[in-house]
């Protein structure tokens, strides 16, 4: 009984799109996302992208795997803003420059252009 109350705990601490976000569920964000989740959401002082890019960058340290970019890229599909700020002031550069995420950081820097050229 206690272990499942402190499963209940873990799985209700985390927003569902943030929840999809922290097991790299692409699939379940897209869907998220695509059902009108906000792709700028903050909780527990990260952005969904802010978050991203975090746990891409820490799961790759942790399991000395290649860096994975999938939900980056799907929260930047969905309009997530690659410049928002989380409420510690950390930008999702400032996140992809600190794990050495080149391909997070590639993205960025594709979608903040893309966004410099629709505003001339």
């Amino acid at each position: 009984m206690l272990r499942w109350r402190l499963n209940a705990l873990v799985s209700d601490y985390w927003t569902p799109a943030h929840h999809a976000v922290e097991h790299e569920d692409a699939e379940t964000l897209a869907r998220l996302l695509a059902d009108g989740a906000d792709p700028n959401e903050v909780f527990s002082n990260m952005t969904l992208l802010t978050h991203a890019i975090d746990v891409e960058g820490d799961g790759s340290l942790q399991s000395g795997q290649p860096l994975a970019v999938h939900t980056t890229a799907v929260l930047l599909a969905f309009g997530a803003d690659p410049e928002l700020a989380d409420p510690d002031g950390h930008t999702p550069m400032d996140m992809a420059e600190h794990y050495g995420h080149n391909l997070a950081v590639k993205l960025l820097r594709a979608h903040i252009s893309g966004r410099a050229a629709g505003n001339r």
